[in-house]
């Protein structure tokens, strides 16, 4: 596994919030529905996304934004247009004195906005949940992404376009899994770009060492690994990989194994029905008890807690 498939093998929207945004000015609505991650594309007209801490952004046709939660932002026809809206959690819009505003402006199936002849159209999906985008890609991501049209191309846009206002059988699946593709070359558009700003783990694949130690991680997180393993699978000293690994990554290689099994451990968790102590003995650990204590001291909850909270 390369490490941009090993990046993008997590998007996986379950029932995700999809929508398409028909406006004419004035208009901007206030994001604060505390989602870990939404994608926004503009087909017609322009539109600001302006996040809390950072540059505003200007969306024209084609264009992609990533917004990465939770921290709220605000999207509008200006930079310094004051919000007349707000999205909650759960896609809860209302006005900014609480009153509902998702039937008073329905323009028909996944689509909403101020003027059904509006000069900006925005398509907007949003991942409900953490672990439906894994926390690697998360973390690897700036608070805005944004990739002009001639920077990414992605033919996928127009069929997102055309698919989002639909309304026919296993709808939800289809707009689920075009959003991940949609991610997907977003993120690996953005990781192309010249200079760009790859995370310690993923810039570490390339040396000679360490990614061979990382690959091996990645591939086979249930093996008993320990320094001296790895090691020796990469041909250096126990002393000469700690020091590498933690120097390149920014921590030593059984913290990063630690990660990388309960991010697989929670995946499995949310995504099937096998026992604790099958996840557990999957992923790496001797039992159920060493999960739940690893998972709990590393994510704050239990497994249980985790699974019960998909």
């Amino acid at each position: 596994m390369d490490a941009l498939a090993g990046l993008l093998d997590g998007p996986r929207a379950r029932g995700a919030f999809l929508l398409r945004m028909i406006m004419d000015p004035p208009w901007s609505v206030r994001i604060e529905d505390g989602a870990p991650i939404c994608l926004m594309c503009v087909t017609e007209g322009e539109a600001w996304l302006v996040p809390d801490t950072g540059e505003p952004v200007l969306l024209r046709p084609g264009d992609i934004a990533i917004a990465r939660g939770p921290e709220p932002y605000t999207v509008g026809d200006a930079p310094d247009a004051p919000p007349r809206a707000v999205v909650g959690p759960g896609g809860v819009c209302t006005t900014l004195t609480g009153e509902p505003l998702a039937e008073a402006m329905r323009l028909g199936v996944r689509t909403w906005g101020n003027a059904p002849d509006g000069g900006t159209t925005l398509l907007v999906g949003t991942y409900r949940m953490d672990g439906e985008v894994g926390r690697r890609l998360l973390d690897a991501l700036p608070r805005l992404l944004h990739l002009p049209a001639d920077a990414w191309n992605c033919p996928l846009m127009p069929f997102l376009g055309e698919e989002i206002a639909r309304d026919e059988p296993g709808q939800t699946v289809v707009l689920d899994r075009v959003l991940d593709l949609m991610l997907i070359a977003g993120v690996r558009a953005w990781f192309a770009r010249p200079g760009a700003e790859a995370p310690a783990w993923y810039r570490a694949m390339g040396d000679p060492v360490v990614g061979r130690a990382l690959r091996l991680l990645q591939n086979d997180p249930a093996h008993p690994w320990t320094v001296a393993s790895l090691a020796a699978k990469t041909g250096v000293s126990r002393a000469a990989l700690a020091r590498r690994f933690t120097a390149l990554v920014g921590e030593p290689p059984m913290a990063y194994l630690t990660g990388w099994r309960l991010a697989h451990a929670a995946d499995l968790l949310r995504e099937t029905d096998a026992t604790v102590e099958t996840v557990a003995r999957q992923v790496g650990y001797g039992g159920a008890f060493a999960l739940s204590a690893a998972f709990k001291r590393v994510r704050g909850v239990s497994p249980q807690e985790h699974r019960a909270g998909a």
